[in-house]
């Protein structure tokens, strides 16, 4: 899979945003049709996504746009508008079961095959941000094939559930560690909540360090200031990576004379602390750094 280390969302209806966009280097741009658009603008929404999916160049980074929830009359529209602009993926907002998720991939299916696109063309992201999300995460991480990543969504899940947002964000932990497990379960990536404050930059840095600690792969961030932070907190640093080089030869040279665990450095390395190394690299590779 590719990098996602940030994903910028852009609303729709504001090609002069869009346009910025693409210019900030930034691994994954959503294009909006949801909560950053007023309802009186969900048309001109569409119509502008459409024209910068034909027109702009993002360079490398990834086109997405989200959706209405699919609930609602409006997510047929929009996804009769975009599809046939051929996003990169489509994000789906507020998903609470499978069945959803198979909806929107049997749209998908019939564009691919009215325009001769190759079969999954289009991937999935899905938004996890509800109380029966939480609940429903297994039936929704293996929903699909065309899935791909796992967004949390922590504002409306704290204002759905009753929770007081703290810095802290212990009265989310629990929902924030459910989807970083399911997606790790099913071979998703997971994508972290937002941060509001786009001012402050350093608590934002620290937020983006838990987050990474705690296995995902990348964060959602509203506002071009955020971009840069949030990429480099989630490229992993040259010390980073030479010491998991480092911890993987050596594996490999105990391996040939028959060791599994051994001491470097002081310290016990085993499979698991392997994986973790190769989990680094994995990141490395696709941020570009090796």
């Amino acid at each position: 899979m590719r990098a996602r280390r940030a994903l910028l969302y852009m609303p729709g209806d504001e090609m002069k945003k869009i346009v910025k966009a693409t210019t900030l280097g930034v691994d994954s741009i959503c294009m909006d049709m949801e909560d950053g658009v007023a309802l009186n603008r969900k048309q001109i929404a569409r119509s502008t996504i459409v024209e910068a999916l034909k027109a702009l160049d993002f360079g490398q980074s990834e086109r997405l746009a989200r959706i209405n929830q699919v609930d609602s009359n409006l997510a047929s529209l929009d996804l009769e508008a975009v599809l046939p602009a051929h996003p990169d993926g489509i994000v789906v907002p507020k998903v609470e079961n499978g069945e959803q998720l198979r909806w929107v991939s049997q749209q998908v299916d019939g564009y691919e095959k009215k325009y001769n696109w190759q079969t999954r063309s289009i991937y999935m992201i899905a938004i996890i941000e509800t109380a029966r999300a939480i609940v429903n995460l297994q039936e929704i991480a293996t929903a699909s094939p065309r899935l791909e990543a796992l967004i949390f969504g922590a504002e409306d899940l704290a204002g759905e559930i009753g929770a007081v947002r703290t810095w802290e964000a212990w009265e989310v932990f629990y929902a924030r560690s459910a989807v970083v497990t399911y997606a790790a379960a099913f071979q998703l990536q997971a994508i972290d909540m937002v941060n509001l404050d786009f001012q402050d930059l350093d608590r934002l840095k620290e937020e983006c360090i838990r987050g990474m600690q705690m296995g995902f792969v990348g964060k959602q961030v509203i506002h071009p200031n955020q971009v840069n932070p949030v990429q480099d907190a989630f490229t992993p640093g040259e010390e980073a990576i030479h010491q998991a080089k480092r911890i993987i030869d050596e594996f490999q040279e105990h391996q040939k004379v028959g060791v599994g665990a051994f001491s470097m450095d002081g310290k016990l390395v085993d499979a698991p602390v392997v994986k973790i190394a190769e989990q680094v690299l994995a990141r490395a590779r696709a941020a570009g750094k090796i």
